[in-house]
């Protein structure tokens, strides 16, 4: 059943919207959830994922590998992972993409923009307009 009236539930309007989207809306969509203790912390599930991030792989050929993002190619919708890499035939070494899904953030790199987004994401603050003091 439709949600919102304004919003397509169409699979091929979806996909086009996906697929064709903007790298500010790109960011958001290349999101990778927390780790079970800094999900506690934070009261977050997840973050869009930046540069200096740990993180550990969690599916595919190169589970259980940690490392630093070194890279979030918004064009391609990969990040690239140090020390996950391949050998070229001509010895030349590349990054292998892995999609921010299938990563587990373990450490944030926080600066005062992404503290903020943690404030504003955190469920266990009560928001609203009126406190339980003032209905009263």
């Amino acid at each position: 059943m439709k949600q919102k009236a304004t919003v397509s539930s169409s699979r091929r309007k979806s996909r086009k919207s996906y697929f064709t989207a903007p790298s500010h809306i790109r960011r958001k969509l290349m999101s990778a959830p927390l780790s079970k203790d800094l999900r506690a912390k934070y009261n977050v599930r997840s973050l869009p994922i930046r540069r200096d991030d740990d993180v550990i792989i969690c599916r595919g050929h190169y589970h259980d590998r940690e490392g630093k993002v070194t890279q979030v190619y918004r064009k391609k919708w990969r990040i690239h992972i140090e020390r996950v890499t391949r050998d070229k035939a001509n010895g030349q070494t590349v990054p292998i993409g892995i999609h921010p899904s299938k990563v587990v953030i373990t450490k944030i790199r926080l600066d005062k923009d992404r503290k903020a987004l943690l404030e504003r994401k955190n469920r266990a603050v009560k928001k609203g307009k009126y406190t339980e003091t003032d209905t009263k």
